[in-house]
């Protein structure tokens, strides 16, 4: 039945190989609802133009809604010999209603079909996903509040630096999410255009109202140029990029989560729920999720890779190579939605070991920069000189075998007299923190400003959303 349906030029058999390479069913069976969907709204606009008559339409819309009810009742599966998802339902459409069903595809080809449905598909997902990412900056932003006076050291090339508080690192990955919600939001404008009416490249003959299936289908307009309409799927690459950015994201934070929960960081205990044992090595609490989480983030970066390289080199318009297009989405979508709901639960349900963050930061001489300010400030040093004195310092406070925040005045004097009294106050881990007040600083005063600002943003957005 597919192969009368779509072959009309083809008179003999395809080869069981081409079959099988050709079927995308296994896939894009994914798509029926969006397909069914678009379905009604092109039969309702040949309707309202006159291309077909009431009573056809009608029948249409009813066998759809029957289709769909069989697709979801398990009544109609879709593991049979069609060759993709469309022509599935167009078969059993055509089954239901007779002759009806075969006017349902005047004025439509395949090409704006898929792109349609597809379309429909990863704007609905990459709202989803976005959706999930306020979910996830709210459970960082919790976090950081409980946490913004307790000290932590801050790193760069994975060595001791500058004292932090552990809410302003929490706040440095809510900050990194909110780009990447921006990006889901932006590609939806940017995107939301219907296909629909582009037919197999050119538009149709026949009187259609594309503003009036763009308008039911939740779009702003139709697409400019069908030419572009039927063979891009920028969209798609949009949606994977915005995926591996955000997978990216993922996987630094759960980096940082797998140091921190080792014997030699201590920083943090994941939850009994988020770890699992050793087969042979009974102490063993190995902390799998965010192993994993980092791992799939390869996935997406792949599917990324894979669907641009299937783009690079197809002429206009709509070529079969495109059929690659879906599999990765479909992969990376899935992917991102699970991953952001674990390491939110993951997330909320960590015990934050401040005393053993603390205890860290009394090595490293986190404080050095402080010196060499204050000597700048109070000495009337250039920073430089105050720069190779701090670095003598430093060298002293190794030899003692202590960090430089517990050196006494006189030690402190003894490597360069120009360190007054006053100098003990500004090496003081806490106190340093605190100096850092700056905008956008990890004093904890600038990081609730941080919290609260970006809490508004929150609220903005869930209301916004709501009045949607």
């Amino acid at each position: 039945m597919s192969k009368k349906i779509a072959s009309a030029r083809i008179d003999t058999e395809s080869s069981q190989l081409l079959k099988e390479l050709n079927n995308s069913l296994p896939f894009d069976k994914a798509l029926y609802k969006e397909d069914i969907e678009g379905s009604k709204a092109h039969a309702y606009m040949l309707k309202e133009q006159g291309i077909i008559s009431t009573d056809d339409y009608y029948r249409i819309h009813s066998g759809l809604e029957r289709v769909l009810e069989e697709i979801e009742s398990g009544k109609f599966s879709l593991d049979g010999d069609d060759e993709d998802i469309h022509m599935a339902i167009e078969r059993r459409l055509t089954e239901i209603v007779g002759d009806a069903g075969k006017r349902l595809h005047t004025a439509r080809s395949r090409n704006d079909q898929v792109a349609l449905d597809f379309r429909l598909f990863v704007l609905r997902r990459g709202e989803e996903i976005s959706n999930l990412v306020l979910d996830l900056i709210e459970s960082l932003i919790k976090v950081a509040e409980k946490n913004c006076s307790v000290l932590l050291p801050g790193m760069t090339h994975l060595q001791h630096a500058q004292p932090i508080n552990f809410g302003y690192h929490m706040m440095a990955y809510a900050s990194m999410f909110r780009r990447d919600y921006e990006r889901f939001i932006d590609s939806k404008e940017r995107n939301n255009l219907s296909p629909l009416g582009c037919a197999a490249l050119a538009g149709t003959p026949h009187p259609i109202d594309r503003r009036l299936t763009a308008q039911m289908l939740g779009f702003k307009a139709p697409t400019l140029n069908c030419l572009d309409t039927v063979s891009d799927r920028d969209f798609a690459l949009e949606i994977l990029f915005n995926i591996a950015t955000l997978m990216m994201h993922i996987s630094r934070l759960s980096e940082e989560l797998i140091l921190w929960s080792t014997s030699e960081f201590g920083f943090i205990r994941l939850s009994d729920k988020h770890a699992t044992g050793s087969s042979i090595m009974p102490q063993k609490k190995n902390p799998d999720i965010p192993e994993l989480l980092r791992g799939k983030t390869g996935r997406a970066y792949g599917n990324l890779v894979s669907l641009l390289t299937v783009m690079k080199g197809l002429p206009l318009a709509y070529n079969k190579d495109t059929q690659e297009d879906k599999e990765g989405v479909f992969d990376s979508v899935k992917t991102a939605e699970l991953s952001l709901r674990v390491l939110k639960e993951m997330i909320e349900e960590m015990e934050v070991r401040d005393e053993a963050m603390e205890r860290a930061c009394n090595s490293g001489h986190l404080s050095a920069t402080d010196l060499a300010d204050y000597l700048v400030k109070n000495g009337g040093l250039p920073f430089r000189d105050a720069y190779h004195i701090v670095g003598n310092v430093v060298n002293y406070a190794e030899e003692l075998g202590k960090d430089i925040s517990q050196l006494t005045p006189q030690e402190l004097k003894s490597v360069d007299e120009r360190i007054d009294e006053g100098a003990c106050m500004v090496l003081d881990n806490r106190k340093s923190m605190d100096a850092r007040d700056s905008e956008g600083g990890t004093s904890t005063k600038r990081t609730l400003e941080q919290i609260n600002m970006l809490k508004r943003w929150l609220q903005e957005r869930k209301a916004g959303k709501e009045r949607a």
